[in-house]
């Protein structure tokens, strides 16, 4: 199925989603990426945060590093650009996606993580949606005459 409005490809997003080591989901509009690194040993069990946006590929690697250095270099990272509301990764069945690999994985933790994470974007959104009524950090299209 693809997004008509923004080119999103969510079969190919779900397919991703089955196979990468990182899957990285980034909100132009909050300037923030939902990092979930699905790598585990016997210590450490996957990742699910909320971080900054980064400006390269090679940036997010030196981040995955910092993060995690106990972990090589991931064989595969998937970067989704996401420029529709949060809520829908849900209603378009990608969120439900995450969670289960992760469930399936076996790893309570990192389902909570991703509950804590989703609601932590939502949040940002709306915090975003309040600067952009109230004009902070906007400039408007138009001026008001007086």
């Amino acid at each position: 199925m693809m997004d008509s409005d923004f080119g999103v490809n969510i079969r190919e997003i779900i397919r991703n989603i089955d196979s990468s080591d990182v899957l990285t989901i980034y909100f132009p509009i909050i300037r923030k990426t939902l990092l979930v690194d699905t790598r585990a040993d016997s210590v450490e069990g996957p990742l699910v945060r909320v971080v900054p946006m980064v400006n390269s590929v090679e940036e997010r690697f030196r981040s995955l590093k910092k993060l995690r250095p106990q972990f090589p270099r991931p064989e595969s990272i998937t970067l989704v650009p996401w420029p529709k509301y949060i809520r829908s990764m849900e209603s378009l069945g990608i969120w439900e996606k995450i969670v289960g690999r992760l469930a399936r994985m076996g790893y309570p933790r990192a389902v909570e993580d991703c509950q804590r994470s989703l609601k932590e974007l939502l949040d940002y959104e709306k915090l975003e949606h309040r600067a952009a009524i109230k004009g902070d950090g906007y400039q408007a299209l138009w001026e008001r005459s007086h």
